[in-house]
C-alpha cells in the first residue's frame, strides 16, 4: 500500500505526487519550480535552492527530516552547474551524507528547467 504525502507545493496537472510513502521508503522526485508552478529563474543556484527548499519541505510534511534521507539522484543539464549544485546541497545534509549519484542529461520536462533530483528516505517504523 502506498500513501501521497501532503504537501504545499504547487499541485501539478501532470499525475504524479510529489512524494509518496511504501514499504517504508518514501520516494520524491523534485524540480526548480515556485508555488505558482513556474520554474525560477536566475540560473542553476537559485533552480539548486529552488529544488532543495522544495525538496526539504517534501520531506518535513512526511514528518521526516533531512537526517532521513538515504539516497539522492541529481541531475542537471551541463557539467559546469554541478559544482554549484554541490555547493548548495552541501547546505542541507550534515554527515553522515545520503549515498549520491549525479548525471549530466540533454534536457529535463521543461526545457528552462537545469536541475531535478530524485530521493528516497527511510520512514522509522
Amino acid at each position: 500500500m502506498k500513501t501521497a504525502v501532503k504537501t504545499d507545493l504547487f499541485a501539478s496537472k501532470a499525475p504524479l505526487e510529489w512524494a509518496v510513502i511504501a514499504n517504508g521508503t518514501l520516494s520524491t522526485a523534485q524540480i526548480p519550480i515556485d508555488s505558482n508552478g513556474q520554474v525560477v529563474e536566475g540560473g542553476i543556484e537559485a533552480q539548486a535552492r529552488q529544488t532543495m527548499d522544495n525538496f526539504k519541505h517534501t520531506i518535513e510534511a512526511a514528518g521526516l527530516t533531512m537526517a532521513d534521507v538515504t539516497q539522492v539522484l541529481i541531475y542537471v543539464t551541463d557539467r559546469s552547474q554541478l559544482p554549484v549544485f554541490n555547493q548548495v546541497y552541501a547546505e542541507y545534509f550534515e554527515a553522515p551524507y545520503p549515498n549520491r549519484a549525479a548525471m549530466i542529461v540533454a534536457g529535463l520536462a521543461r526545457e528552462e528547467m537545469l536541475c531535478e533530483i530524485v530521493a528516497y528516505a527511510a520512514v522509522p517504523a
